[in-house]
């Protein structure tokens, strides 16, 4: 049985063209191949894999600081170079896509990712373990806009919200859910695990996509690479976020520091003038006229700057400060589990019905709350008062990851899927970087002001520079600095004093945090329906 659609020729900047439209036929129904829940079932296990490393090693990366002797800086490079490296290939692996087809980038994306886990698993060095994390993060980027582009062009317009909100459920649930399971996997087997655990995953995912994906490609799908636009962008983007990851260990009014974030600048503006003038660009300037796409992209990294930094030192407060073993730590972030897998769906529902504009702000304005709330746990904070700030955050969470997502991708064109997929999926990881470093500077400036004067207030023996610099380090993660022939009744005054200490730069990170998400409600009130979904209901098969 075959079915009327229609494919509309759009323009760059999202709008459609005046041409009449073309009538095409949708292939004809081949059982699994094609089929789009299937479709909707094999990218989610993909995504699923990329989603749960962004933050499954926070659970681990105590264990891995512990057995490799790595520092706080390496523990935060585990997570910065992932998240770098996504970052900064994200769009032009859209762009991959856009031109060569989402089903073969998605494939290489799933191997290339299992593969590198494994390689990580292997790995007997910190030094070894962040190279594999920047070749984990090249593949995701392959992987994730693919699975967006996928589902643009496989689902029609009228079911393109409810899988987009599906899609954005098994993120929001496997970002949520990934401290539990690394929890697990920590204290029963080994950090190894965490990332030996994507090889069958990926193994699935690839038998998945080659018995079901089925190639498409828009009508005005690029012919061409802007190579020089890549080249800026990426440059660009690389080095605005080395620079922030920096500028603890430089100094934030250190010249490298703003060597940087100048050639930052200088790199978006040429990329800009360059996007004008070639022919097919990396990513049409037009596309940045709809104010709710612009939004959009804005509102993921703002979320992901308050979700990913405020998670980095839960762990480290659960393990660190209460004692708690990796599993108790995943359970207690249950309950922010719990509300973004219950919270996702309801977030779709909600925003079938009403629009992105109210469930967004009202997610943030949650957020905004729950991280403020945060900022209020102190060493002896029982479960049920956590429960009640981490139940509030996955709440909040939950609408943004998927209405974001509707909003970026349904305001581009159907032949920019996969920039609109790279440009949603590098603001939420540019964001995670921005947060892990800028709240990671915020914890050490914090501690590295108080945590002489508070050990002097205990009346322990002073410390001499290096000794300082030594305890801050280790304060910053929530670990008194005793050495095993301590006396007890001092290894208590120092152990109050680091926790003391640690919760004090906890609490204002959290309350930066906060005061992010509240300029994402702000954001958010920008926000509309998306504009372009229509396009994806003619797509037919290659």
């Amino acid at each position: 049985m075959t079915s009327q659609t229609t494919v509309h020729a759009t323009e760059p900047g999202g709008k459609t063209a005046g041409a009449p439209t073309v009538p095409a036929e949708r292939a004809p129904d081949r059982g699994l191949r094609g089929h789009p829940w299937f479709t909707l079932i094999t990218v989610a296990v993909g995504v699923m894999m990329v989603a749960l490393d962004g933050t499954i090693v926070a659970i681990a990366n105590p264990a891995i600081a512990k057995d490799l002797g790595a520092s706080f800086s390496d523990v935060q490079w585990i997570t910065n170079a992932y998240f770098l490296a996504l970052a900064v290939t994200l769009i032009t692996a859209g762009k991959l896509g856009d031109r060569f087809g989402h089903r073969q980038t998605f494939l290489i994306g799933v191997v290339g990712f299992a593969a590198a886990s494994g390689a990580i698993g292997l790995s007997d060095s910190i030094a070894l373990v962040v190279t594999f994390r920047v070749f984990q993060g090249l593949f995701g980027a392959l992987l994730m806009p693919a699975a967006l582009g996928l589902l643009r062009a496989t689902f029609p317009a009228e079911k393109l919200n409810m899988a987009i909100g599906i899609w954005g459920m098994v993120i929001g649930a496997s970002t949520a859910g990934g401290p539990i399971l690394g929890g697990l996997l920590v204290q029963h087997v080994s950090w190894q695990s965490v990332f030996f655990i994507n090889v069958p995953v990926g193994a699935l995912a690839l038998v998945l996509g080659l018995l079901i994906l089925t190639d498409h490609r828009a009508k005005n799908a690029p012919r061409s690479f802007d190579l020089l636009g890549i080249s800026l962008l990426s440059g660009a983007m690389f080095c605005l976020v080395w620079a922030l990851i920096k500028a603890p260990a430089w100094g934030w009014g250190d010249g490298k520091t703003w060597l940087f974030i100048g050639a930052s600048v200088l790199g978006f503006v040429l990329f800009s003038v360059w996007e004008k003038r070639v022919k097919e660009p990396l990513i049409p300037l037009g596309l940045f006229r709809s104010v709710p796409l612009s939004a959009g992209v804005v509102l993921m990294v703002l979320m992901a700057i308050a979700f990913m930094g405020g998670l980095f030192f839960v762990t480290f407060y659960l393990q660190n400060v209460h004692g708690m073993s990796p599993v108790d730590a995943g359970m207690h972030l249950l309950p922010l589990t719990g509300m973004m897998i219950v919270g996702s769906p309801l977030a779709g529902a909600a925003i079938t019905k009403l629009g992105p504009r109210i469930p967004l702000a009202g997610g943030m304005a949650a957020t905004a709350i729950a991280m403020y709330g945060m900022s209020t746990l102190e060493a002896g904070t029982g479960s049920g008062v956590m429960s009640i700030w981490f139940a509030l955050l996955g709440l909040g969470l939950a609408p943004v990851m998927v209405g974001a997502t509707e909003v970026i991708v349904g305001n581009a064109p159907m032949e920019l899927s996969g920039v609109a997929g790279g440009l949603q999926q590098a603001a939420m990881q540019i964001g995670g970087s921005l947060g892990t470093a800028v709240l990671g500077a915020v914890m050490a400036s914090k501690v590295d002001n108080d945590l002489a004067g508070n050990w002097t207030d205990a009346g322990l023996p002073p410390l001499t520079g290096s000794q300082l610099d030594q305890a801050s380090e280790a304060v910053q993660v929530g670990v008194a600095p005793v050495t095993p022939d301590t006396p007890a009744a001092v290894v208590q005054k120092i152990t109050a004093v680091a926790h003391d200490t640690f919760i004090s730069g906890m609490s204002l990170a959290c309350l930066v945090a906060a005061g992010v998400a509240t300029v994402a409600v702000l954001v958010a009130l920008l926000t509309k329906r998306g504009e372009n979904a229509d396009a994806g209901a003619g797509a037919a098969h290659i």
